[in-house]
């Protein structure tokens, strides 16, 4: 296919875009006009993903060009992020800062950790407070632009936003400070679908109806919002017909972890994956139906930030020094790949390993066999690529039946996006870009996607932080990834130049 060809196909696969009408002061996401996530007259429905912007208390003002540009070009209903918005390496968390959720902060020496002077532990408080206010600063930053635009949106945590030294937690409970946070409170109990005995949660399944779910606050730009809650930054949002009569689809929000103890990266909490295995059945449950309940579950499509193991499906084995051949990641090591241009998408590319947890969770196998037509991960900066997989059975929803909604009959979607972000490694700075995923209610679970890349929407940028290097073995240590925290000095490099001698 010549170059021509697949910048036709790719065209031919993009959601149409249009920028907001001018003296329109109403909220630019229409969800947020209805007070729920509800598909427009128009029978569309849009979700705007931001990936690992990673970037610490001064943003880059790229970034912030970024999203207002993707903002008003795509009139979102909802945006994501799905995880690594705080660099939580920065110096600015250097007093609080911790590499692993098990070790130590690094103003927490061995000798502190031990003395019961209160002037030792009030220092690290203040160094704490420190770390909230950057931490503030960065979110505010990054949320302006859609409090500004009336635009709701959620968050998921990825393997650096806890470094700076606060939870999972403690991170999205300063999200809920700024307008439009669509994250729900805590359940205060016993997490996820089980916790029927917690006001914020959704019951099990077999007391769903009984159990209740959470309604946002008005401040979410949501108020008639339905939302099911599990644990910080794993939640899941139903998405209403044109006419609010039903679910058609759901939004699951997933923290995919960070780091194993035993080396490379984490997997979700068995609470996230049991959750995760149930949410579809809880949403139809909970759904406003008429005459469609032998409908058993609500079809989702999960959002998080670690791609699973299987994304390797849609690369192919290749010789190490063929075009566009790069080195796998960890348990892929050795052998390199490139993509399968007969799973994936035309203007799909590959710029680095595939870094998926050591470990299969069983994540894969639950969104197999449990009502999800598509996964969209983060993690990878130079990564973005869409493709769909094979999948062992069909989604039982009524609807998946239909030749007009073909659900999982043609696989699972996965999607890789690359970096939002202007604070740390990516591709080349005009290829940084946001997600846009349309939904069509006429065939809701084949979703269009399209990259706003910055060179497009934008312009050239003006960041000179931005930066972009091969992805080889060297650069991604044995204890984890890539080394984000420190670009490649020419020293290294001449090292590595030495060593191959």
């Amino acid at each position: 296919m010549t170059e021509l060809q697949n910048a036709a196909k790719a065209a031919a696969t993009r959601p149409r875009i249009q920028p907001a009408e001018e003296g329109d002061d109403r909220p630019l996401s229409v969800s947020a006009r209805l007070g729920r996530l509800q598909f427009h007259q128009s029978g569309k429905f849009r979700v705007l993903q931001l990936a690992d912007i990673q970037d610490g208390p001064k943003v880059s003002k790229d970034t912030v060009k970024l999203i207002e540009a993707s903002l008003d070009a795509t009139r979102p209903d909802i945006v994501i992020f799905t995880g690594n918005q705080i660099a939580g390496y920065d110096p600015a968390y250097a007093q609080t800062t911790r590499k692993r959720r098990w070790s130590a902060a690094a103003g927490i020496s061995s000798k502190t950790a031990s003395s019961k002077s209160s002037e030792a532990s009030e220092r690290f408080e203040a160094a704490l407070e420190r770390t909230c206010a950057s931490v503030r600063a960065t979110v505010e930053q990054l949320v302006r632009p859609l409090a500004d635009r009336g635009i709701p949106w959620a968050v998921t945590f990825g393997n650096h936003d806890f470094q700076c030294g606060l939870s999972n937690a403690e991170i999205e409970s300063i999200c809920r400070e700024f307008p439009g946070c669509v994250n729900p409170e805590p359940t205060g109990g016993e997490s996820g679908l089980g916790g029927a005995n917690s006001a914020n949660s959704v019951g099990s399944m077999d007391s769903a109806e009984a159990a209740g779910f959470v309604q946002l606050r008005a401040e979410s730009y949501l108020p008639n919002q339905r939302v099911f809650a599990c644990e910080p930054g794993t939640f899941a949002l139903p998405v209403a017909d044109v006419d609010h009569t039903t679910s058609v689809l759901g939004l699951v929000l997933l923290d995919s972890g960070d780091y194993a103890r035993s080396g490379g990266y984490g997997s979700p909490s068995a609470e996230a994956l049991r959750f995760l295995a149930e949410v579809p059945k809880a949403m139809r449950a909970q759904s406003q139906e008429i005459g469609r309940s032998q409908e058993p579950a609500v079809p989702c499509m999960v959002f998080q930030h670690f791609p699973v193991q299987q994304y390797y499906q849609l690369l192919k084995p290749a010789a190490a020094n063929a075009a566009r051949a790069i080195e796998g990641y960890r348990n892929f090591a050795g052998k390199h790949y490139v993509l399968d241009e007969e799973k994936t998408l035309p203007g799909s590319y590959l710029g680095e390993g595939v870094s998926c947890p050591d470990a299969d969770s069983g994540e894969f196998a639950i969104l197999e066999q449990h009502d999800y037509f598509a996964i969209s991960a983060g993690h990878d900066h130079r990564n973005a690529f869409v493709g769909t997989v094979p999948v062992s059975r069909e989604m039982a929803s009524a609807d998946a039946q239909t030749a007009a909604s073909p659900g999982k009959v043609g696989g699972l979607m996965m999607i890789a996006s690359p970096t939002s972000g202007f604070g740390s490694y990516g591709p080349v700075p005009q290829k940084r870009a946001a997600r846009l995923i349309e939904f069509d209610i006429r065939h809701p679970y084949e979703p269009r996607t399209q990259l706003l890349e910055y060179g497009e929407l934008v312009g050239k940028p003006s960041a000179g932080k931005a930066y972009a290097y091969g992805m080889t073995s060297e650069s991604k240590p044995e204890s984890e990834g890539v080394d984000l925290l420190h670009r490649p000095t020419w020293w290294s490099k001449l090292l590595t130049w030495l060593r191959k001698k």
